[in-house]
């Protein structure tokens, strides 16, 4: 799949009542590297969940090379933050009428897919590696989204009190 264009879905790239939708500025900033692909079992929008459970299907990061030596000592944690490009994802909407709401809503408001960077977030249940592709539970996005990068989970770590302490 070419990550390099904007790919709208038909049935989503319609506006609901209320919503904007503006003219996106020309690119000019940050270039992506997409360290791998996530694998899932959804492969429509309308299947996939809108929260990953920790205790949702097992999912896969398949790391690509040169990043796959990048996971070592990731087993250490048992949650991770895992990010990934929504490629799938209209970006020029600024307000929203989410589903099952009756309001409109900022962009900004909302955990929509439906972003300018379409960047997505999860916390995820590290489940096991297997030479270059971590198991996981928790994601919330479609087969073959590609992957940004992977962090242990910020509430892995703990804040170490300060000298003279209890």
């Amino acid at each position: 799949m070419d990550f390099s264009r904007d790919h709208i879905m038909p049935q989503e790239a319609e506006l609901r009542e209320g919503e904007v939708a503006i003219e996106l500025p020309p690119p000019r900033d940050a270039a992506l590297i997409f360290i791998g692909r996530i694998r899932t079992p959804w492969t429509s929008r309308l299947e996939t969940p809108r929260q990953g459970r920790q205790d949702g299907p097992i999912c896969r990061l398949e790391v690509f090379e040169p990043f796959v030596p990048a996971i070592k000592g990731l087993e250490e944690y048992g949650n991770l933050e895992v990010l990934y490009w929504l490629h799938e994802s209209r970006r020029d909407l600024v307000i929203q009428s989410p589903k099952h709401h009756a309001s409109t809503r900022g962009t900004f408001a909302l955990r929509s897919p439906q972003r300018p960077n379409p960047i997505g977030t999860s916390t995820v249940k590290l489940v096991g590696i297997e030479g270059n592709t971590l198991l996981v539970r928790g994601l919330d996005c479609l087969d073959g989204t590609p992957l940004l990068d992977i962090k242990p989970d910020r509430c892995e770590f703990s804040p170490q009190p300060e000298a003279g302490e209890s």
